[in-house]
């Protein structure tokens, strides 16, 4: 049976990846690309929706830091896609904020993969979907974007620049019909932040899933998960930058 719509879900194997494909296998029965490094996982993350959910779910690799790769990773994908392409974007490292102060160069593997890489697939992919003349993009950036924070700010920056090309790609994609959601999370409960200091206060990955999956479907532009993000944000911008500036956090 054909599948009425297909989910590409880039960073597959990451928690927040992972839960929102088995979200999506519950509630929509659409068709599944897994896409990331870890093959292995992916399959056995594929196998289970099969198995669990009886939907067609299918593994391409990805690398978000190999961008010559990605303009043969968007044709191959778009060609194995049934019906409109929901494209989600979850790809991300995370140094800690003082090894990139040891070793910078850990910035510029960060911005690789968090910006430069997302900004060249979904480039490559917004062509595909705008000859397709229909589909959606889903970004996940994050809070530590909105505003360059001591303890992160070289992760906050990566995501500041994610959050501007979004912007940027929602106002060229909207005249094709092809709604772009930008989703700001928290911190989650994932490999990524385990053992920080913050994380005691982290999303569980399944529910963050959920709240992307209905922000996706509601055709929300941004949305903050949870979504009390959004005042606190709110707040902390209206910080002037004199006193930001001192605040150790």
């Amino acid at each position: 049976m054909r599948q009425a719509e297909t989910w590409v879900i880039l960073g597959a194997s990451s928690g927040v990846g992972r839960a929102l494909a088995r979200e999506v296998a519950a509630r929509l029965s659409a068709k599944i690309i897994l896409a990331g490094r870890d093959l292995h996982d992916l399959e056995d993350t594929a196998t289970d929706l099969r198995i669990r959910h009886g939907v067609d779910a299918e593994v391409i690799g990805f690398d978000a830091a190999a961008p010559d790769t990605h303009a043969e990773f968007a044709a191959r994908t778009t060609q194995r896609a049934e019906g409109p392409i929901t494209v989600c974007f979850l790809s991300a490292i995370m140094p800690a904020q003082d090894a990139v102060e040891v070793q910078p160069t850990l910035a510029a593997e960060m911005v690789m993969v968090n910006l430069a890489g997302a900004m060249v697939v979904l480039l490559h992919l917004a062509n595909a979907l705008e000859k397709r003349r229909g589909g959606r993009v889903v970004v996940v950036g994050s809070v530590a974007g909105d505003r360059g924070r001591r303890k992160n700010f070289a992760y906050g920056a990566s995501k500041a620049g994610l959050h501007a090309f979004t912007e940027g790609l929602a106002a060229r994609l909207r005249p094709q019909g092809i709604l772009v959601t930008l989703i700001k999370p928290g911190p989650l409960d994932t490999s990524m932040t385990w053992g920080l200091p913050e994380s005691g206060l982290a999303l569980d990955p399944r529910r963050a899933a959920g709240a992307i999956l209905r922000a996706t479907l509601r055709g929300r532009g941004t949305a903050y998960v949870p979504a009390i993000w959004g005042p606190i944000m709110t707040a902390i911008r209206m910080i002037p930058a004199a006193i930001f500036r001192r605040l150790r956090f």
